[in-house]
């Protein structure tokens, strides 16, 4: 069948103006291509349509494009229809201000909170994709239930259970555009139980710290030393953001006595624990450290992630809820409209559920540790006086520097083309901990190709 315009679906929006119509329609014609809105080339409809589509005659739309014709703008062959006539366009006029220059983008990128972007498991999502949306009931691609699709759920419960410890009811699970929109829920929950603040570690993302500033809480940090946050004494916290299992960005995991004190804490108290589960999954040296959460599913509100796992364009993460919490988390995200994309949740519940989510887990891990062995070998080779610490799990190591020396070692990073961040960039404002000189170096973010010129101009930087 040949092609129509009606079957390509050519519209042009153009707004006659004047007191004719043949003259405002020409006008408006003319001005277009004259702005460049129209460009050289384009193709315009046919007489017949365009006049349909502004209720005029036919007639005073072939007039008007007549018109342009004649004047240059537009031109018109048999079989090939009307058309916007090439012709020379004269440069933009120079700015009154000259821009700023750009600076251009570092060839190598260290900067933690990222994974191996080109190792997402492309064939085995679409697959998952195509398994996912064949089965889909046709109600699936409704508006739906707010906690999410029950398969996501039913399949997250089974796996948090299996691999991290979790007591997960999926009538409780709640899924959600990944951590940011989970924290920035809950914070929004807290404060309308009349929460003013919220305990955090003295190391973390501002990111987070702000999310919780916006929901009207204020963050007040917790000491820190090697044992990793002390939770001892919470005097007159009522809720506290931890990364338990792998204390971000010092890598260490929470001690057992500090474990069961912030547990103590929140039983004796009613207290909240909001566990970040960020990178549970990567661990080398040691055995898992279990979530929080399965030592009193009460009083810890699971936060988990497939933006470290898999990738964070995927816009997926999930809260586990006390039944205290669950009601009103869920009636609050109900009545926001805050939805994820049901595409990919159907796609991550088969993916976890077919074995393919595991077996991404494994392979990464065994990239990532690579990873680690040879930033640990180059450090003692090349720059014995930088010792890696918080390396026995996660995408990422702090390299403690000589004192003095982090904001110089950050620039001579950049001279070399690498970015890469510095401890005191994640140090809350308030922290009482002292500050110390390191890096934080996500070696999980390049891609495979970049990993060694990445570690070649981490080493020049480095005293």
């Amino acid at each position: 069948m040949a092609r129509t315009w009606a079957t390509l679906g050519v519209d042009l929006h153009v707004e006659p103006t004047g007191s004719g119509i043949r003259k405002g329609l020409t006008d408006a014609l003319r001005e277009a291509v004259r702005s460049g809105r129209l460009a050289p080339g384009t193709r315009l409809p046919p007489s017949r349509s365009l006049a349909t589509d502004l209720g005029v005659a036919r007639n005073t739309v072939a007039d008007a494009y007549g018109d342009l014709v004649a004047e240059g703008w537009l031109t018109a062959r048999q079989g090939s229809g009307t058309q916007v006539a090439e012709r020379s366009v004269a440069p933009p006029a120079p700015e009154a201000a000259p821009r700023r220059r750009e600076q251009g983008r570092p060839a190598y990128d260290l900067v933690p909170g990222t994974p191996d972007l080109a190792s997402f498991p492309r064939t085995a999502w679409l697959k998952a994709a195509r398994r996912a949306l064949t089965r889909a009931p046709h109600d699936a691609l409704g508006y739906g239930d707010p906690r999410g699709r029950p398969e996501l759920r039913a399949a997250l419960a089974g796996y948090l259970s299996r691999a991290r410890g979790v007591r997960a009811d999926p009538e409780r699970i709640v899924i959600c555009s990944g951590f940011s929109d989970g924290l920035t829920l809950l914070g929004a929950v807290l404060r309308r139980r009349g929460l003013r603040s919220l305990a955090v570690e003295s190391y973390g993302l501002d990111v987070h710290w702000n999310l919780l500033h916006r929901s009207g809480l204020r963050t007040t940090p917790l000491p820190f030393d090697e044992l990793g946050t002390d939770t001892r004494d919470m005097t007159g916290v009522r809720a506290v953001l931890l990364t338990p299992a792998h204390q971000f960005p010092m890598g260490v995991p929470l001690h057992p006595d500090r474990r069961a004190a912030v547990v103590g804490w929140a039983r004796r108290t009613g207290g909240l624990v909001l566990e970040d589960d960020y990178d549970g999954e990567f661990r080398y040296d040691r055995q898992p450290v279990g979530a929080l959460q399965g030592l009193d599913p009460d009083h810890v509100v699971h936060l988990g992630t497939a933006s470290k796992s898999l990738a964070p364009a995927l816009r997926l993460g999930w809260l586990v809820l006390p039944p205290s919490l669950a009601d009103e988390v869920i009636s609050l995200k109900g009545e926001g409209g805050w939805s994820t994309g049901v595409l990919d949740q159907l796609t991550l519940a088969e993916f976890i559920t077919s074995g393919a989510y595991d077996r991404h887990v494994r392979a990464a891990r065994l990239r990532y540790r690579r990873r680690r062995d040879a930033l640990v070998a180059a450090l003692a080779t090349r720059a014995p006086v930088v010792h890696a610490t918080g390396i026995a799990a996660g995408l990422h190591a702090v390299l403690q520097l000589p004192p003095g020396t982090e904001r110089s070692v950050v620039q001579a990073a950049a001279w070399q083309g690498l970015a890469v961040h510095g401890l005191s960039r994640h140090r809350h404002p308030d922290a009482l901990t002292p500050p110390q000189d390191a890096l934080v170096v996500g070696y999980g973010t390049p891609p495979d190709h970049a990993w060694s010129g990445a570690l070649d101009a981490l080493c020049r930087a480095l005293p």
